[in-house]
């Protein structure tokens, strides 16, 4: 006896017994209207944490630096590289232009984003909420500067339950100056999508630059210090739809975080002491490290809650305190509930009888062979197949569209008023108004011409040269040039109209071509 309790007292030294509390959980949750009961995350160390520390940084980064990286279209357009240019009516990315009458790429990303949200949710659960939420992302970064300042868990909430002194209020006053300055910067670099990112930063620091931007950077400080550095968890709770929705993506074989109480239960803080008296016990030794790193303030152990946004930072305080008393990884792990309930079914033998680790393992204290353990190839089913292909199709549609796209546009609108003019000759006039598109930020020289009603010509209002059956006519880098134009038919091939004809715009150096079937209206014809 002496031996075990020996090997106890190791044990809890080794073991950080926390007092933690799961104050967001369903089974604790508070009225809606009462006060936040605050929630301090510890620190944690793992896997996972390291790969949210990778995911915030490069989400960061793209957010913050994309405005500032330059791409050269030459001189006739802007060089940044990504820009919405709500004046001209354009969005650059990269060596990608979008017009106003293109929005179906955007809409195509969208269906993209819905469906590979669809796909991430159904396969691994809410790991989009867990890392690459941009809520999840800015309260790390807050609680980053939290911890630097006011210390890890235990000394933030003696601080907080402290009076308040000169160091108190010091640290409080830096702590939200410094996200005060960071929510500045998120809305700051919101705006610099929108123009120039360089001289807008010069005309908003010299207060030069237009009420919207210190409009737009003051409702994103707002928003991102109270939603980052306030509120927190409940956002997650109460506000995001995303939770409810969830529901409905995930099945039996999608992974998420789960407490494994077939191999934890029952709980002992002191379990070779209960062994030796020959009681059953878990690999669960009640530690709360789970429940102290949980940014969201539940217990993972009270099994699939809503609040959980499967951060997985639970599985690296579990792994830690598993790898201290020499047990296996995984009493917290991502699993599929089809797993799960098998392994619970042998812990509790057909759930006829209570959990007896002792079901699991075999004589030599690993896991039985019955024991499910999760095998990667069943992410391949039909459901997140069938998302998988709505994806790849939506993208592959885009870039079809995209490198099919002509860069030449042509639209014809007939005059209403007058249908036609009879000239003094007896031959027929009909105006056309003619707007040529060039979608490229170089300029350029059309032919516009004729094709059909082969005694017709056509005269360009303002342009030199007579009647003909083309015209070269100059264009502007990325804009739209708009001309009128007259198409004449002689009065003794009046038959020639009931044939119809096209206005044909091309750029012959590009081989870019674009056409319009026309109409064109005689007394007595149909209209």
């Amino acid at each position: 006896m002496n031996i075990y309790n020996a090997l106890e007292r190791s044990q809890d030294a080794a073991i950080e017994r926390l007092d933690a509390e799961a104050v967001n959980s369903a089974k604790v949750r508070r009225p809606l209207y009462e006060k936040r009961k605050k929630i301090f995350p510890k620190r944690a160390e793992g896997r996972f944490r390291r790969f949210k520390w990778i995911v915030m940084l490069i989400t960061l980064g793209i957010y913050y630096l994309t405005p500032w990286i330059r791409w050269d279209r030459g001189a006739h357009a802007p060089d940044q590289a990504v820009l919405v240019d709500l004046a001209a009516r354009r969005f650059y990315f990269f060596f990608i232009e979008i017009w106003p009458q293109e929005f179906f790429f955007v809409a195509g990303l969208l269906v993209m984003a819905g469906f590979g949200l669809f796909l991430v949710t159904s396969a691994i659960g809410r790991a989009w909420c867990g890392y690459a939420c941009p809520q999840t992302v800015w309260v790390d970064l807050f609680l980053v500067v939290e911890r630097a300042i006011e210390g890890d868990r235990n000394a933030r909430m003696k601080l907080d339950a402290g009076p308040w002194t000169l160091d108190k209020l010091g640290k409080r006053v830096t702590k939200h100056g410094i996200w005060l300055a960071i929510a500045v910067a998120t809305g700051g670099a919101w705006i610099f999508y929108f123009a120039d990112a360089p001289k807008l930063l010069a005309s908003f620091v010299t207060l030069q630059a237009a009420p919207v931007a210190y409009i737009t950077v003051a409702v994103l400080t707002a928003t991102t210090y109270v939603f980052g550095g306030l509120m927190r968890e409940q956002v997650c709770t109460y506000m995001c739809p995303w939770p409810r929705i969830q529901a409905a993506m995930v099945d039996e074989n999608s992974l998420v975080v789960t407490y494994n109480d077939w191999r934890g239960e029952p709980r002992s803080r002191h379990a070779k002491k209960a062994a030796a008296a020959g009681a059953s016990v878990g690999d669960c030794v009640d530690c709360n490290a789970c429940v102290a790193v949980c940014p969201m303030g539940i217990d993972i152990r009270d099994g699939q809650q809503l609040e959980c946004i499967t951060c997985a930072l639970c599985i690296d305080a579990c792994d830690a305190v598993m790898d201290k008393i020499g047990k296996e990884r995984g009493l917290i792990a991502y699993a599929t509930l089809s797993d799960y309930s098998a392994n619970m079914a042998l812990a509790t033998d057909g759930g006829t009888r209570p959990i007896d680790p002792a079901r699991i393992r075999a004589a030599d204290g690993s896991f039985s062979d019955q024991v499910r353990h999760f095998d990667w190839r069943i992410i391949l089913r039909l459901r997140t197949v069938f998302y998988f292909a709505i994806w790849m199709l939506a993208g592959l549609g885009l870039v079809f569209a995209l490198v099919s796209r002509d860069r030449l546009g042509l639209n014809v609108i007939h005059d209403r008023n007058p249908q036609f003019v009879v000239e003094s000759d007896g031959s027929i006039r009909n105006g056309y108004e003619v707007k040529l598109l060039n979608m490229i930020p170089e300029p350029r020289v059309i032919t516009l011409s004729i094709e059909g009603l082969p005694h017709a010509t056509m005269r360009i209002s303002g342009q030199e040269g007579g009647d003909g059956r083309s015209f070269d006519i100059p264009v502007q880098p990325d804009k739209v040039t708009a001309v009128k134009v007259f198409v004449t038919l002689p009065k003794d091939f009046r038959a020639e109209a009931e044939q119809g004809f096209s206005l044909v715009a091309e750029d012959r150096p590009g081989g870019e071509r674009g056409s319009y079937d026309a109409r064109f209206n005689v007394p007595g014809g149909a209209r």
